[in-house]
């Protein structure tokens, strides 16, 4: 039976769930997630989890954070005037925003605190500095 190795492009079911069993996202009420085992497509920790399965291996794992998003870091937490948000937008508690770069990329951001003073951005992924346990099925090895 085929083992999935480095630059296979291999689909897998998937459960994550934090620590504490809150699922926060699945494959299998959809199609099965496809990725190039190696080659960045996927946190770390998931890659080096389906490496070495075969076709209908289930495995449960539990990633540390610093092999899924990272820690979470206290330097990814800034606050902006309330004057430089575009008019357009009335800023709330949990409204995802993209700050743009002057190389025209974009970083998602989080409002986690608004103030007459201020408005607090958080570009941390939401899972950062979260340890993720999931359940993985490798259903296929693409030829």
């Amino acid at each position: 039976m085929a083992t999935a190795k480095t630059g296979d492009t291999v689909r897998v079911h998937y459960t994550g769930s934090l620590t504490d069993g809150t699922v926060f996202d699945s494959s299998r009420e959809r199609e099965p997630l496809s990725f190039q085992v190696g080659a960045g497509q996927v946190i770390s920790g998931f890659n080096d989890a389906v490496e070495g399965m075969e076709v209908g291996d289930k495995v449960d794992v539990t990633i540390e954070s610093k092999d899924a998003y990272g820690d979470y870091r206290e330097d990814f937490v800034i606050n902006v005037n309330p004057s430089d948000i575009p008019d357009e937008i009335d800023p709330e508690v949990g409204m995802d925003l993209q700050l743009h770069q002057q190389d025209g990329g974009a970083i998602p951001v989080k409002i986690t605190a608004v103030s007459d003073d201020a408005v607090t951005l958080d570009a941390n992924h939401p899972l950062a500095g979260k340890d993720l346990k999931f359940e993985i099925e490798l259903v296929g090895i693409e030829e």
